[in-house]
């Protein structure tokens, strides 16, 4: 995560104030020993993504608690998705309905809340979601997704390009020798 970005979550009072029951749960906690995106782990793709829910709903005066707290849990699933492990069904089709059984059974969430983390996959799932809130989740975490998997892509190529070069000039000196 960016630092001047974990800064401003850690500095918002508000929307650290509706997380904290959250993000203080040692099962929530555990979402930190599973990747999600590259480096990027499941509980850090959670609370950027519960941080962007949280201004864009404040900004349109939407139900931004609601947003948050269910972007907070939507990967509430606690395995190595990459590890078929048994599991039935394709990840992205069956961990919105596991992560919100599991999010149901530690905290006490309400309907728009359920209904979110179930449908945050559309449109690979089937079912939209049920409020502008459930749409506002599904995009961020697209772009989340996209975003953490393009920074780390583009630290590859530079690495990639830094060594070819280093490659380059360390065989012109040889040369010149």
């Amino acid at each position: 995560m960016k630092q001047q970005l974990k800064i401003q979550i850690d500095n918002n009072k508000e929307f650290q104030e509706i997380i904290k029951e959250l993000i203080t749960n040692e099962t929530v906690q555990q979402m930190k020993n599973y990747r999600q995106h590259y480096e990027t782990t499941c509980f850090e793709h959670c609370y950027i993504a519960a941080y962007y829910c949280y201004i864009i709903c404040k900004k349109y005066n939407l139900d931004y608690k609601s947003a948050t707290r269910a972007a907070m849990l939507h990967d509430l699933f606690l395995y190595d998705w990459r590890v078929k492990d048994g599991r039935k069904g394709f990840h992205a089709f069956t961990h919105g309905k596991l992560a919100c059984k599991n999010a149901s059974e530690l905290f006490d969430l309400n309907e728009k809340e359920k209904d979110i983390i179930i449908k945050h996959m559309w449109p690979v799932t089937i079912s939209f979601p049920k409020s502008i809130e459930g749409f506002i989740l599904t995009f961020v975490d697209k772009y989340c997704a996209t975003s953490e998997s393009i920074q780390v892509m583009k630290a590859r190529l530079f690495m990639k390009r830094a060594f070819r070069y280093a490659y380059l000039c360390l065989s012109l000196f040889i040369i010149k020798i």
